[in-house]
């Protein structure tokens, strides 16, 4: 039997072993979708989006590039975002990245891989923005997975500035962007605590802290690194205008 072919046979026993636990599932599945989720993630094939979040297909609408990017001009991206935004009435976008990603670690040590460095730019970017952060990590390995991270939230905040985005705030879609990464060596997801909702309604705020609680002094605390509308304070309860700087305090 060839590779192919392999495939082919992995199906029959998937879509069998579906109708017999619910027969009536490729029926219903058939019929609509109705995800509450999109999903921007990596193409990496270690990082399949449904299976680690136990959703069955049908309950979590996929976008996938190299290094899970939300570039302004990539009319791929723009279509599903917009498709899920306007058609099928997502509540909720996560750009997920991961440790371990082969596309940030190229772009974090200056690689050069071909016709993809292009694609990878954005990426470098993001790593030039945060360089003195990044500078201040000797591991190599920390180092890259904190570009991991960064890139996440830099994509999330592309994400919330896309016109689809903003259109529908103006309409009082109820529409949250999250950042997300996922362990490839524990198969578990972290919230990087970037949310980013409808400024007209502050109670979807991201959750930081504010100076009437303890303050993080950690520079390399997983915080967002730009400016959000209204943001409530995680230990007080306040809601409040932050600015975030690269170096995780507020003004």
């Amino acid at each position: 039997m060839g590779e192919l072919d392999a495939l082919f046979a992995s199906n029959r026993a998937w879509a069998h072993a579906m109708k017999q636990s619910d027969t009536g599932f490729f029926e219903r599945l058939s019929r609509q979708q109705a995800p509450q989720f999109l999903w921007i993630g990596c193409s990496d094939s270690r990082v399949p989006a449904n299976q680690i979040v136990g959703l069955a297909p049908g309950e979590l609408f996929v976008h996938r590039n190299v290094a899970n990017l939300a570039v302004h001009t990539d009319l791929n991206f723009l279509s599903v975002l917009q498709f899920a935004v306007d058609v099928l009435g997502v509540r909720h976008a996560i750009v997920c990245g991961h440790y371990g990603c082969g596309g940030v670690g190229a772009a974090a040590r200056g690689e050069r891989l071909g016709l993809i460095d292009n694609w990878l730019r954005h990426v470098r970017d993001v790593c030039e923005k945060h360089a003195t952060l990044l500078a201040a990590i000797g591991d190599e390995k920390k180092r890259v997975d904190r570009l991991c991270e960064l890139n996440a939230i830099e994509q999330a905040w592309n994400v919330s500035q896309t016109t689809v985005v903003l259109d529908a705030w103006k309409r009082g879609r109820d529409l949250s962007v999250h950042a997300w990464v996922y362990g490839l060596e524990d198969g578990l997801l972290r919230d990087l605590d970037c949310s980013i909702a409808n400024p007209a309604k502050p109670r979807f705020a991201v959750p930081l802290r504010c100076e009437r609680s303890a303050p993080n002094p950690d520079p390399l605390s997983r915080q967002p690194l730009f400016s959000i509308w209204h943001a409530r304070c995680r230990d007080c309860f306040t809601t409040r205008t932050l600015r975030w700087d690269a170096e995780g305090g507020h003004e």
